[in-house]
Parts: structure tokens; sequence; C-alpha cells
């Protein structure tokens, strides 16, 4: 059975620095897309960066590149979400899910299993 259990996020201000973390379980971590999402009081979700199963290529969105990285360790089945330089407008609830299609697609209907769900609030 797959589960996703997030990590991390927060409360910071403009232009720190937050981390978010997903923790996978129930299949082969290190052949899946992983990725993450985000969903904005009052907007629908969004796709914000994604990585493959063997660390790369890698995928974001415009409005997080050069701020947010990605990264995985496939050793302890974990997803990260380095998010540098924030913004208000980036308080999120923010998901990490999986994707095991082998063309990157970020439509959310082919991401069938996701995290909890995490808070991150970034004030002015």
């Amino acid at each position: 059975q797959v589960h996703l259990v997030q990590s991390g996020g927060g409360l910071v201000q403009a232009g720190d620095s937050l981390r978010v973390s997903c923790a996978a379980s129930g299949f082969a971590f290190n052949t899946v897309r992983m990725g993450w999402f985000r969903q904005a009081p009052g907007k629908v979700r969004e796709f914000v960066a994604a990585i493959s199963g063997g660390g790369g290529p890698t995928y974001y969105a415009d409005s997080v590149k050069g701020r947010f990285t990605i990264s995985r360790d496939n050793a302890k089945n974990t997803v990260n979400l380095q998010m540098n330089s924030l913004k208000p407008e980036d308080t999120a609830v923010y998901y990490c899910a999986t994707q095991f299609i082998r063309t990157f697609e970020p439509r959310q209907g082919t991401w069938p299993y996701w995290g909890q769900g995490t808070q991150v609030t970034v004030s002015s």
C-alpha cells in the first residue's frame, strides 16, 4: 500500500527559506517520478516541481524556477522541496505526489497518490 507522509513547512517571512519533505513507502521508490503541488486559498491546486526516479531530469513551474529545488534521496525513500526567497504568493498547502507513467505530465489526474498536505505561510 502506498503511503506518502509529509513533514516540514510552517510560517516564515518573505525572503526566508523553508524545506518540506515527503517520506514514501509501499512501492519501488527509485523507479517512480515524484512531484510537489500546491493549493493556495481560493485557488486550484497547481504543479510546482517534479523529479524523475533516478534523480533527473527535473521540472519546475515558471513561478518557482530559480527559487525552489526538488531533490530526492533514494536510499531513504524521501523527496524534498527546498524553497528559497519565499514570497507571500507562495503561501499554500503543499502536497507531494507520485507519477508512474513513463513521460512527465503535470496534469493532476496522472498523479494517483498524494501526501496529506503541509501548510506553508509566508508573511510580508
